[in-house]
């Protein structure tokens, strides 16, 4: 069984190939503008699994991911799309992509992840459950095929948060900063939220056997 490389969107190149995939995946139709908009404005946050056999040059495994101000008070992660080929789901590829743009929404100090996905797409319910993700809504026929969505959210805490209470004007004011890989990044004191949790099943590889989010 070959191995599976991962990697970040490098260009328009890499977009016929991230759009069979979704569209062949996933139920609700997309537009080659929709793709473009998360692509070209947050390409560090999309990443391609490949097998490492040459003789494979398409991607097996894509997730798309924006990142953005939310109402002008959270710095907001936003998973939009993640797709697997059937014939290399079990293998763990989901849940490494969606570790991966996790790490890199939280290089441009996100406050929180959020992502929707249809309400009985248990599979996917379960991965990101597993990663911390709790639901904050049901969304009544969000989808064109007419399903229901869950709203799931990922509270992230920040690496200055030291549990205390204090405001002063240093904590909470904004400021510019260059993330590791050269990017400049808003970062903003995170606020607590408190959303109620509702237990799912435990997640495992095993679970990726259906489409496991949009």
């Amino acid at each position: 069984m070959s191995q599976i490389v991962y990697r970040q969107y490098l260009g328009e190149s890499d977009l016929p190939h991230i759009m069979a995939l979704v569209q062949s995946e996933l139920s609700e139709p997309y537009v080659i503008y929709t793709f473009r908009y998360f692509l070209h404005q947050w390409p560090h946050l999309s990443f391609l699994a490949y097998p490492s056999d040459p003789s494979t040059s398409s991607p097996v495994g894509v997730i798309v991911c924006k990142q953005s101000m939310h109402r002008d008070l959270h710095n907001r992660g936003y998973i939009a799309m993640l797709s697997v080929s059937k014939e290399y789901r079990k293998r763990g590829i989901a849940s490494t992509l969606v570790r991966n743009a996790m790490e890199a929404m939280k290089e441009d100090h996100v406050e929180e992840i959020v992502l929707e996905t249809e309400y009985d797409n248990y599979a996917a319910l379960s991965l990101y459950e597993s990663l911390g993700f709790i639901r904050e809504k049901r969304l009544y026929r969000f989808y064109l095929n007419g399903k229901d969505a869950f709203r799931l959210i990922l509270t992230v805490p920040s690496v200055d948060d030291s549990g205390s209470d204090d405001t002063s004007t240093s904590e909470a004011s904004s400021s510019i900063e260059s993330t590791s890989s050269g990017r400049s990044a808003l970062r903003i004191r995170p606020r607590r939220h408190v959303y109620r949790a509702i237990k799912v099943t435990p997640y495992s590889d095993d679970d990726e056997g259906n489409e496991v989010s949009r």
